[in-house]
């Protein structure tokens, strides 16, 4: 299913700081995965391959704070990344990072909503 929020992102000056906050005031499970310069953040738990096991629940990232990633993000699901972008522009939306692949994982890009907003956008890679 597409277009459904699949992970958000939370951008922080002091990464350590806001590890330690997260994993204090909430108990989330986080790991630091410095070849990525990011960090996974696991509110709930999790299968083999690392999806929320909870219907309904997401886990998410920090990442150092950079333009366009200044503020909480919001990632949505997406079939395909170009025909999203398309939509997207079409509606009023404005890419401010292109696509680019994570890993094998698949594949992120970032816009903004006609109200300023940044979120993100995800593509699965096929296995």
């Amino acid at each position: 299913m597409t277009g459904r929020v699949v992970h958000f992102e939370i951008p922080a000056d002091d990464l350590a700081r806001a590890q330690d906050f997260y994993r204090e005031a909430f108990g989330w499970n986080i790991v630091s995965m410095p070849e990525l310069q990011y960090t996974m953040v696991s509110t709930t738990p999790i299968d083999e391959q690392g999806m929320p096991t909870e219907p309904g629940a997401i886990n998410g990232g920090m990442l150092a704070r950079q333009s366009p990633i200044t503020n909480p993000v919001i990632t949505i699901d997406v079939e395909d990344m170009d025909a999203a972008i398309d939509k997207l522009e079409r509606a009023g939306g404005t890419l401010v990072r292109k696509p680019q692949a994570v890993g094998t994982m698949g594949i992120a890009a970032y816009f903004t909503d006609p109200e300023g907003n940044t979120l993100g956008l995800w593509q699965t890679t096929s296995s």
